[in-house]
């Protein structure tokens, strides 16, 4: 598992049938203390990730191990979004929610 941002959309109107239905996004790879890396993937996303958002992608045989995508030619999947991030008793990085932003608890 890696940690990447989702920096864009792809749009395909042109692809393999078992793509249907799921959203391409452009992910930027990060080190593990959020600095980018200028490494770029197109990712299948099964978790609704957004722009912006840290992610957790998996690649290779890994990207298709849910029986959802057994049979989706994909080699790069978003399987989670990052909450928050810890490393050495440091806070790296904590999602802000929208209700957070909007007063709402």
């Amino acid at each position: 598992m890696e940690l990447a941002r989702v920096e864009g959309h792809v749009v395909a109107t042109a692809k393999s049938n078992r793509l249907e239905g799921y959203k391409l996004l452009l992910v930027q790879l990060l080190e593990p203390d959020l600095s980018e890396t200028n490494k770029y993937f197109v990712a299948l996303d099964t978790v609704g990730a957004g722009e912006g958002e840290v992610v957790i992608i998996v690649r290779g045989s890994s990207a298709r191990q849910s029986e959802k995508l057994s049979n989706v030619p994909t080699d790069t999947s978003i399987v989670a979004i990052v909450d928050s991030l810890e490393m050495h008793g440091k806070i790296l990085f904590k999602k802000h929610h929208k209700e957070q932003k909007s007063g709402a608890k």
